[in-house]
């Protein structure tokens, strides 16, 4: 969409302001609000903000950063009403000379999706966000809106509230696929279709932020917390993967003949995601509360393996797509919703293409459970394990030299700072259960 078909959009649909978002480092959405009067300006030159305000961002000597809209995000936002109807832009950021912001976490992204197109591919993603929905009881902040469990028809609540996010969701442009009920009490999972990689972190930074505010309106609480509540499922957000020859508009994923009908570049692509996992998991699973998933038990990976049938496995391959070559994917299943989906997949694309660039090969796949094997079985296959925290995975990410290129060394050093300061601050506090437990023994 061009710039005047944007203002043109904003004249019939009566808007009156308009929301700039973009997200900081850790995904957050930011926002700036500006009458409609200044949205000519703000596609032309850009819209000011302050940078060293914002998480990760510049420093205060070099904190004039300009938005600069993106005209194909233009969406009514459903709920900004009174007072004047509000649309939405998502926004890339620049410096004051012109030249792309090193720190936007969107420019990431394009520069990742970018260096793959020169290699003649397009990164298509199709992930599964999970969601807990919670009351707004001040007393028990982690009380579920239902009891419901895995595709059961959901409560009336529950169901009225889907249905919310669902119609606001369609009015910013997001065709929902499907949604249903998880294995969690209150839990969901919305789904839309498969894209463009860039096109898709839009639409999952979108719906984060549509169902935090739509839960919010008929008080309730929308959480992405990875494991909000001790031993329940946690919300995962499981990426479906594959590669698009360019020139031949055809899956690069794909062959007949393979006995996963699966292409030697598909191969390649685990393979490559296999070798960086453990510095991936710093980008993939951000949040100490993190690897409280990340445990047995509860269907979310903890073993670095790929395979078809188990669904205990790091990466699986789906096998309903046998008869769709355009369907043909790999889908990885240890990130969570709390990541920032630039980053994410940014870090996930370019450490497949490694495996391309390289021609890897992954180990045999592993079609046993897991969880089963004892120790012996797990050193006999030589299956390794994900990171176990937040502070293993960015010491991994620190030894990484792909995925530091990838991020570029403004936002690497940012990330590991901020990050390291989350690990160091849970180190010092002293949980309930430490003084459940020692208390009154020592």
């Amino acid at each position: 969409m061009e710039s005047k078909k944007v203002l043109e959009r904003a004249e019939q649909d009566n808007i009156e302001f308009i929301t700039l978002q973009f997200t900081d480092l850790l995904g957050v959405i930011k926002e700036v609000i500006i009458p409609v009067e200044k949205l000519n300006d703000a596609l032309t030159d850009g819209a000011w903000f302050d940078g060293s305000s914002i998480e990760g961002f510049a420093r205060i000597q070099e904190s004039d950063l300009f938005l600069k809209p993106v005209p194909e995000t233009y969406a009514q936002v459903p709920w900004l009403t009174e007072d004047g109807k509000t649309a939405r832009l998502i926004c890339d950021i620049y410096r004051a000379d012109g030249k792309p912001f090193e720190g936007d976490p969107r420019y990431i992204l394009k520069q990742a999706a970018a260096k793959a197109a020169k290699q003649g591919y397009q990164y298509n993603v199709g992930p599964e966000p999970e969601f807990y929905l919670f009351t707004a009881d001040s007393q028990q902040r982690t009380t579920p809106i239902d009891y419901d469990s895995y595709f059961d028809l959901s409560s009336h609540e529950g169901y009225k509230t889907i249905k919310r996010i669902i119609a606001a969701l369609e009015s910013l442009g997001i065709n929902v696929e499907a949604s249903h009920h998880e294995v969690g009490f209150g839990q969901y999972e919305i789904d839309f279709r498969y894209g463009h990689c860039l096109d898709i972190a839009d639409k999952v930074v979108t719906l984060k932020y549509t169902a935090k505010k739509v839960a919010q309106m008929h008080n309730l609480r929308a959480t992405f917390m990875p494991k909000p509540i001790m031993d329940k499922p946690g919300s995962g957000m499981h990426v479906h993967q594959s590669l698009f020859n360019i020139e031949t508009k055809t899956n690069a994923f794909y062959d007949k003949d393979d006995k996963y009908n699966l292409s030697r570049i598909a191969y390649n692509f685990i393979a490559g995601q296999i070798k960086h996992i453990n510095a991936l998991c710093a980008v993939l699973c951000p949040t100490v509360n993190s690897y409280k998933r990340l445990v047995s038990g509860f269907e979310a990976p903890v073993y670095i393996t790929w395979a078809a049938m188990n669904r205990s496995a790091l990466v699986r391959v789906p096998k309903w797509f046998r008869q769709r070559k355009e369907a043909a994917r790999i889908e990885l299943r240890c990130p969570d919703p709390c990541c920032n989906p630039y980053l994410a997949f940014a870090v996930m694309l370019q450490a497949g293409m490694d495996g391309v660039k390289n021609n890897l090969t992954p180990a045999e796949p592993v079609e046993e459970n897991v969880y089963q094997l004892d120790g012996e079985s797990l050193a006999k296959k030589n299956i390794r394990v994900l990171p176990t925290s937040l502070q293993e995975a960015l010491d991994e990410l620190k030894k990484d030299k792909l995925i530091r290129d990838v991020l570029g060394e403004h936002l690497f050093e940012k990330y590991l700072d901020i990050k390291t300061k989350e690990c160091d601050e849970f180190r010092k506090q002293v949980t309930n259960w430490e003084i459940e437990t020692y208390l009154d023994i020592f």
